[in-house]
């Protein structure tokens, strides 16, 4: 899943959900429940969490604020496309100095 530097931010630095909002797009198949990559938009991974929706869902309600997602697939079991709870950063911003953009 690829996400916005905004989204990227609230999940390295505040340990937030992935809302879709942040979600740019998605790269490969996946459904709910999967361990899914998450990218920046240069393409580099920076985490991993399960999935709450499938890949055509995403697709669907990526830019969205969670309110809409009803208004789009008819129902809105989760907020979130990955709970924070399901999350897991791979990049340390404090251990590279790199900072992240």
């Amino acid at each position: 899943i690829v996400v916005d530097a905004g989204a990227k931010g609230a999940l390295v630095r505040g340990g937030k959900s992935l809302l879709p909002s942040g979600v740019r797009g998605t790269q490969k198949t996946f459904r709910a429940g999967d361990v899914v990559s998450l990218l920046d938009q240069a393409g580099q991974e920076f985490g991993r969490g399960l999935a709450n929706y499938g890949r055509d869902e995403v697709e669907r309600i990526k830019g969205l604020h969670s309110h809409e997602i009803a208004e789009v697939l008819g129902a809105r079991p989760y907020d979130e496309v990955i709970h924070r709870d399901n999350l897991v950063i791979l990049e340390d911003p404090a251990a590279t100095g790199r900072g992240v953009t």
